[in-house]
């Protein structure tokens, strides 16, 4: 495929490294001139095979293009669809941003006439940002969303895209905007804020400085994050964050009550004992591969009961799926 790819971060640049490794002729562009020119100087030094063009214009970017990738984060989106409607470009977009309701209702506005919009996120990332942090590997094993929506999202593009990226090693997780949202407000966007509470809390100690290990290296990892993005990702799915957010501290104020309790260890076995049986569950573990006919409803159902797509028929008229053993 010709494929566009705007925005090159670490999402964006992994997206064109991993496609250009797949055989595709991808086409990166960034506003960023510096952005641009690193990428630039990595395409040269990368194999002929997987090699990709860096040019200076979105319609440089999009002129020949059959798919455009959106990879921005949430508040330059608009400003992207906004240059992207300028040119033109009347084709398949994807994004892979953090929060999909909000790219949703910014596509309708923005590109009411697009061919086709299907809303991405792939699960995968690192604290580190940059193009220079992209690896074409990110998305191996990863779960890749891709939104289905009833009515609204064309199923041949979707199967079209589950097909690509599939052939990148990712997972495709069917799921609507709303229900992704929901999910990774709970194991993504509430985790990155617990996160950087902890590494402040910590870093008002010296002693604790010098004394964390491993618990702290690992509760903390993502706090060192750029700020600018967890707070565009958590500010901009607020209404599902609120409540996931909530709900931790609602369980958190159970610890601190057991805190006071006569017998503090006994109480905190309890409280720990249902986090302890969650974790050792997790990952999910997968079950037998399975056919399943490829239509909204069941691909639906199979995103709910938490299971993903590993490959497409060249036929379109099934998938490869795998569910979560119960």
């Amino acid at each position: 495929m010709d494929i566009a790819v705007l925005g090159l971060g670490l999402i964006g640049g992994s997206v064109l490294r991993a496609l250009a490794a797949a055989g595709h002729a991808v086409l990166g562009y960034d506003a960023d001139p510096a952005t641009r020119a690193t990428a630039r100087t990595a395409a040269a030094k990368a194999p002929a095979r997987a090699r990709w063009q860096v040019v200076p214009t979105v319609r440089d970017a999009v002129a020949k293009a059959e798919l455009v990738v959106i990879a921005v984060p949430l508040p330059a989106v608009e400003g992207v669809l906004i240059e992207l409607g300028g040119t033109g470009y009347r084709g398949l977009v994807t994004d892979v941003t953090s929060v999909k309701e909000p790219v949703r209702e910014l596509v309708k506005r923005r590109l009411p006439r697009l061919a086709g919009f299907v809303g991405g996120h792939p699960m995968a990332g690192r604290e580190k940002s940059g193009f220079a942090a992209a690896e074409a590997e990110l998305f191996t094993g990863c779960a890749w969303v891709l939104c289905l929506e009833p009515k609204e999202t064309s199923l041949p593009d979707w199967l079209h895209l589950a097909a690509l990226f599939t052939g990148l090693g990712a997972r495709v997780v069917p799921a609507t905007a709303a229900e992704h949202d929901r999910a990774v407000a709970a194991v993504s966007h509430v985790p990155h804020l617990l996160a950087s509470a902890l590494a402040a809390t910590a870093a008002t100690d010296p002693l604790a400085g010098t004394l964390g290990a491993g618990s702290f290296r690992d509760g903390t990892r993502v706090a060192a994050s750029r700020p600018e993005l967890v707070a565009a990702m958590c500010g901009g799915n607020a209404a599902a964050v609120a409540p996931a957010l909530d709900a931790v501290l609602d369980v958190l104020a159970g610890a601190r009550a057991a805190l006071d309790e006569r017998d503090p260890i006994s109480s905190l076995t309890r409280w720990l004992a249902p986090g302890a049986a969650a974790r050792a569950a997790w990952p999910p573990q997968p079950g037998k591969p399975l056919d399943l006919p490829a239509r909204s409803d069941a691909l639906l159902r199979l995103g709910r009961a938490g299971g993903w797509i590993t490959a497409v028929a060249e036929d379109r008229r099934t998938v490869t799926a795998v569910r979560p053993n119960s």
